[in-house]
């Protein structure tokens, strides 16, 4: 899925889609934010941060002001749309790299996922340290191609399906950096090349 084309001539975007998505993300709480504040929450210069907005308020999906930037209905209709939710993941003992973590689970989409590489690189190529994947099959918990939390690590496991809520259909993508807006960006970018 793709939010936003990137032009074909003048200057390259400085964002992706995971910043798009993770703008109207913060917003969606119905406070109001600042443009400085919302480029540092996500982790982008100023620069792209008005492109963003620029656009969003183009497309009617928020609303700026001289109190802040808030979200429209249609930009909640319009994030509501999209198969994917930001959940709180447990601490997890996993080998997972790097110092913070973010969890999206990706509705519908379990059967697209093979040995998770895929996601692991979308994750690198956003310069995180990587991307764990997790699905159920035949009932368990696992990270693919074959290593079955249910069975190695049944804390974990329980506390993951407790938390996350995760179906046999959806894929739980854990985006992992040195920096809270790396591992969600991680975690979108891998998102997004699924749906």
């Amino acid at each position: 899925m793709k939010i936003m084309e990137v032009p074909q001539f003048g200057p390259m975007f400085r964002f992706s889609d995971a910043n798009i998505y993770w703008a109207l993300y913060l917003l969606s709480d119905g406070k109001r934010m600042g443009r400085k504040r919302l480029a540092e929450l996500i982790g982008i210069g100023e620069g792209s941060m008005r492109r963003i907005i620029d656009t969003l308020k183009d497309w009617e999906f928020i609303e700026v002001k001289q109190t802040g930037i808030s979200i429209t209905k249609l930009g909640m209709t319009f994030l509501n749309e999209i198969p994917i939710r930001v959940v709180s993941v447990p601490p997890l003992g996993l080998s997972i790299i790097g110092d913070c973590y973010q969890g999206i689970i990706v509705m519908g989409v379990s059967d697209k996922i093979d040995n998770g590489m895929q996601q692991r690189d979308a994750g690198i190529k956003a310069g995180a340290t990587g991307c764990t994947t997790i699905i159920i099959r035949d009932g368990n918990l696992m990270i693919p191609p074959d290593w079955v939390l249910d069975e190695q690590e049944p804390d974990v496991a329980y506390k993951i399906r407790k938390d996350t809520g995760i179906t046999q259909s959806d894929v739980l993508i854990i985006g992992t950096g040195n920096s809270q807006n790396l591992a969600v960006e991680a975690a979108l970018n891998a998102a997004f090349d699924l749906i």
